[in-house]
């Protein structure tokens, strides 16, 4: 199913901008067709379980640090 900028960004949770800087590089492949870009969502289904994976293992990481972490430099 072939989707607007707008709705893959949405899909994605990346901001529009970064998707059309990644189209305009030619890393994503898309159709400019009445003044939008459209783009193959289907095409986008693992790119989205690995991008949800890094979000969640650094959720993870980020609740696994002490909340008043104390350096203190030796020298």
């Amino acid at each position: 199913m072939y989707v607007t900028l707008k709705e893959l960004s949405d899909y994605l949770e990346l901001p529009e901008a970064y998707l059309e800087n990644q189209i305009q590089a030619g890393h994503v492949k898309a159709y400019f067709i009445d003044g939008t870009y459209v783009v193959n969502q289907a095409s986008f289904a693992w790119y989205k379980e690995q991008l949800d994976k890094k979000r969640e293992e650094s959720r993870r990481e980020e609740q696994e640090l002490p909340e008043d972490w104390d350096a203190k430099d030796e020298d």
